[in-house]
C-alpha cells in the first residue's frame, strides 16, 4: 500500500500560520508587560512629591498640628520598610503579576480615599495603605524585570528608573497648579488616582491568561535569607546610604542654595537640576554595569563625584552651584545601579525578591536619617559644614559597601 502525501500547502498552511502568529503574540506579550512595568514605576512617587508641594494646603485644610505633618512626611521611608518586607510572604502565596495589581489596587484606593475625608485618622491611614501599594511594587519590580527580560535587564531597569523619576518630578511641579485650577487641593493629590488605575490595565491580560509565553509567573517556592548573609547586608547599607543622600538633597539642598544668596525661585530650579540632570544617568547607568566585568569602577566614580559635589558645596556654594548640581546627579547614579545590581547578586528569582525586599526595607530605614540627621545639624551649628561633613561620611561608608558588593557573589550561595 502506498501513501500519498498531501500537498505542501495543505500540510504546511496551518503550521505556517501558527509560526507567523506565535512571535507577533509574544512581541505583543512583551510590549504590555514592558508598558505595565514602565507604568507602575511612573506611579512609585507620585503620591508622596504631589503631597510634598501641597503640605501647607493639606495641613490647613485638615487642621494638622506640625508634629502630625512630621509623621506625614516621615511616612514614606518607614512605609517602605515595613510594608516592603511583606513582598516575598505574598510573592510565594500568589504569582508576582497578581500581587503587583493588588498594589496598584492599594494605591488607588489609598489616593482616592484620602481626597475625600475631612479626617485626619482616615488620611494619615489610606494614605499608609496607598503607600503599603508603592513599597511592594517598589520589591516586585527588580523580580518582573528579570523574569520578563533576562536578556534586556540594564535597558528595562533604566527605562523603568527614568519612568519613576519622570513621575515624581511631574507629580511635584503639577500638583499646585492642578489644585489651583480645581480651587482644592485635594483635586491636586486626587487626580493621580486615575495615572494608578491605568497602570493595572497593561496586567490585566497577563494574569487572566492561563497558558501561553507570557502568562504571569506562578508563585515562588523557597526561602532565600538574605540578612543571614554578607553581600544581602553589604546590599542594604548601599541602598541606604545612596538613599539617605538622596533623601537629604530633596529635603535640604534648595535651602542650602537660598541660604548661599540665591532666590528661592533659583534654589528651586537647582534643585530640579539634580532630578533633569539624573534622568539621561539612570536610563544609562544600568545598562552601563550589565556590560562592564566589574561594577568596582562605577562604584569608585558615582562616590567620588558625590564627594566632589559636597566638598564644592561646603567652599563655593554659589559661585560653583550649577558644577555642583551636575557632580551630585551623576553621583546619584548609585540608585538605578543598586536596583540593577540586585538583579545581579541573585541566582533565582526567589533570591531576587528576597534580596530586593531585604535591601530596600532595611535601606529605607536608613535613608530615613538623612533628613532628619541633616536638619538636627542644621539647626544645631547653625550652618552647612557639619551636616555635609554627616554627608560625606554617608558617601565613604557607601563606597565600602559598594566595593563589596561589586564582588561577584550570590545570595543563594
Amino acid at each position: 500500500m502506498v501513501l500519498v502525501a498531501p500537498p505542501a500547502s495543505t500540510l504546511t498552511a496551518p503550521a505556517s500560520a501558527a509560526i507567523e502568529t506565535a512571535p507577533a503574540a509574544r512581541t505583543r506579550g512583551t510590549a504590555l508587560i514592558l508598558a505595565g512595568i514602565l507604568l507602575v514605576a511612573l506611579n512609585l512617587r507620585i503620591a508622596i512629591t504631589s503631597l510634598g508641594a501641597l503640605l501647607e494646603e493639606v495641613r490647613t485644610g485638615l487642621h494638622l498640628s506640625g508634629a502630625m505633618a512630621g509623621v506625614v512626611t516621615t511616612m514614606p521611608t518607614i512605609a517602605f520598610a515595613a510594608f516592603g518586607a511583606i513582598a516575598p510572604w505574598l510573592v510565594r502565596r500568589f504569582s508576582p503579576g497578581r500581587v503587583v495589581v493588588a498594589a496598584m489596587v492599594a494605591l488607588v484606593a489609598g489616593e482616592a480615599v484620602r481626597v475625600a475625608t475631612g479626617s485626619t485618622v482616615v488620611f494619615i491611614a489610606t494614605s499608609a495603605l496607598a503607600l503599603a501599594g508603592i513599597a511592594v511594587a517598589n520589591i516586585l519590580l527588580p523580580l518582573l524585570v528579570r523574569q520578563y527580560f533576562p536578556t534586556r535587564t540594564g535597558l528595562v531597569t533604566g527605562a523603568y528608573t527614568v519612568s519613576l523619576t519622570a513621575g515624581a518630578s511631574v507629580a511635584a511641579a503639577s500638583a499646585v497648579p492642578i489644585a489651583d485650577a480645581f480651587g482644592s487641593w485635594r483635586a491636586g493629590l486626587g487626580a493621580w488616582s486615575v495615572l494608578a488605575v491605568v497602570a493595572v490595565l497593561p496586567w490585566l491580560p497577563v494574569i487572566l491568561r492561563r497558558s501561553g509565553t507570557h502568562a504571569t509567573a506562578a508563585p515562588l517556592n523557597g526561602r532565600v535569607r538574605p540578612a543571614r548573609t554578607r553581600v544581602g547586608w553589604a546590599m542594604a547599607i548601599y541602598f541606604g546610604t545612596q538613599a539617605l543622600s538622596g533623601y537629604a538633597t530633596m529635603g535640604w539642598l534648595a535651602q542650602l542654595f537660598r541660604d548661599s544668596g540665591y532666590r528661592p525661585q533659583t534654589a528651586g530650579l537647582l534643585l530640579a537640576g539634580v532630578t533633569a540632570v539624573g534622568i539621561p544617568v539612570a536610563l544609562v547607568m544600568p545598562a552601563l554595569a550589565m556590560r562592564l566585568r566589574s561594577l568596582r569602577p562605577l562604584v569608585l566614580a558615582l562616590s567620588a563625584m558625590m564627594i566632589a559635589s559636597y566638598v564644592g558645596l561646603i567652599l563655593a556654594p554659589h559661585g560653583g552651584a550649577v558644577a555642583w548640581v551636575v557632580l551630585l546627579s551623576i553621583g546619584q547614579g548609585a540608585f538605578p545601579l543598586a536596583l540593577v545590581t540586585i538583579g545581579l547578586r541573585a541566582r533565582t528569582p526567589e533570591g531576587t525578591v528576597a534580596l530586593s525586599a531585604f535591601t530596600q526595607s532595611l535601606g529605607y530605614l536608613i535613608a530615613a536619617l538623612g533628613p532628619l540627621v541633616v536638619g538636627a545639624l542644621y539647626e544645631i551649628t547653625g550652618g552647612w559644614n557639619i551636616p555635609i561633613g554627616f554627608l560625606i561620611a554617608a558617601a565613604l561608608a557607601q563606597t565600602v559597601a559598594g566595593l563589596a558588593v561589586a564582588r561577584p557573589r550570590f545570595v543563594e550561595d
